[in-house]
C-alpha cells in the first residue's frame, strides 16, 4: 500500500515554500470564494468550502481575508468575481506531460499567461485530450509527519474510508482514494485524532517519466513560472526522479 514518489515530496516541500512568501494567498483565497458560490456559505453543509478554508488556515492567511472570501462568495457581500475553471494541456523539457488548471474571470489573460510561460521555459502547448489521459483525478490527503505516527496507523483508520494508498513524501504521508472518497478519508483522520495539511481532489499521473537533474531542474522552471499567474490554481507534471538526483537539487538550495 506504500510507495515513494520524489514528485509529491518536491510539491510538499514548494507548497510549504510559496506559503511562506505568500504566493499561495490569493489562490487560496479565490478556492474559498468559488466553493462558497458553489455550495453556500455553511463550512459544516459545504464540505469543498470546509477544506478550502482549512487550508488557508493553514497556510496563515488571516481570518478576515478568509471571512471576506466567504461573504463575497455566497453573496453576503459585494466585490466577487465569476471565476471560471479551464485547464491547459503541455510538455515540459523532455517530454514530461503537464496539466495546468486555472481559475480565472479573463480567460484571454489566462491563455496567454499560459503560453508564455510554456514558451519561454522550452515546452509547448497541446491539443486537448492529448496529455490529460495520461492524469487520473484522485482524492489527496496530506497528513504532516509527527514522532508518533505511523504509516500503518494512518492506514487501519483511512482504510474503511476508501482510501487506496499511503505514500511516504519525506515530511508527510499522502492518503490517496478515489476523487469522491477524500472527505470521507478526511473525516477518518478527523476521528481518528489525525491532523492533516490539505484535503481535495487533484490530478494524479498515471505513469511517470524518469528525468535527471537538469531535466528536473527545467520542469520546475517552468512550473514556476506558470504558477507566477495569479490564474494558474494548480500545475501537474508527470516527473519522477532518482534518489541521487533529488539530493543533487537539494544541495541547489
Amino acid at each position: 500500500m506504500s510507495g515513494h514518489s520524489k514528485w509529491a515530496t518536491t510539491k510538499h516541500k514548494k507548497a510549504v515554500v510559496d506559503a511562506r512568501r505568500g504566493k499561495l494567498f490569493a489562490k487560496l483565497i479565490k478556492n474559498i470564494e468559488v466553493a462558497a458560490r458553489t455550495g453556500g456559505g455553511d463550512l459544516s453543509g459545504n464540505p469543498t468550502l470546509f477544506d478550502a478554508v482549512q487550508k488557508a488556515k493553514r497556510s496563515s492567511v488571516p481570518n478576515d481575508n478568509i471571512d471576506r472570501a466567504v461573504k463575497r462568495g455566497s453573496g453576503l457581500e459585494a466585490g466577487g468575481a465569476d471565476y471560471q475553471t479551464i485547464t491547459y494541456e503541455g510538455y515540459a523539457p523532455g517530454g514530461v506531460a503537464v496539466l495546468v488548471e486555472c481559475l480565472t474571470d479573463n480567460r484571454n489573460r489566462a491563455a496567454s499567461d499560459v503560453r508564455v510561460a510554456f514558451t519561454r521555459n522550452g515546452g509547448s502547448l497541446a491539443d486537448p485530450g492529448s496529455v490529460s489521459y495520461l492524469f487520473a483525478r484522485r482524492g489527496v490527503v496530506v497528513v504532516p509527519k509527527t514522532a508518533d505516527l505511523t504509516e500503518d496507523a494512518i492506514l487501519d483508520a483511512v482504510l474503511d474510508a476508501g482510501a487506496e494508498e499511503v505514500n511516504d513524501i519525506g515530511e508527510a504521508f499522502e492518503v490517496l482514494s478515489g476523487a469522491s472518497d477524500f472527505v470521507a478519508v478526511r473525516t477518518a483522520l478527523q476521528q481518528a485524532g489525525i491532523e492533516y495539511d490539505s484535503a481535495e481532489a487533484q490530478f494524479v499521473p498515471a505513469t511517470q517519466i524518469e528525468v535527471d537533474a537538469d531535466g528536473v531542474r527545467k520542469v520546475l522552471r517552468l512550473i514556476d513560472a506558470l504558477e507566477d499567474s495569479d490564474d494558474v490554481q494548480n500545475v501537474f507534471a508527470n516527473f519522477d526522479a532518482s534518489d541521487e538526483v533529488m539530493a543533487e537539487l537539494e544541495e541547489d538550495d
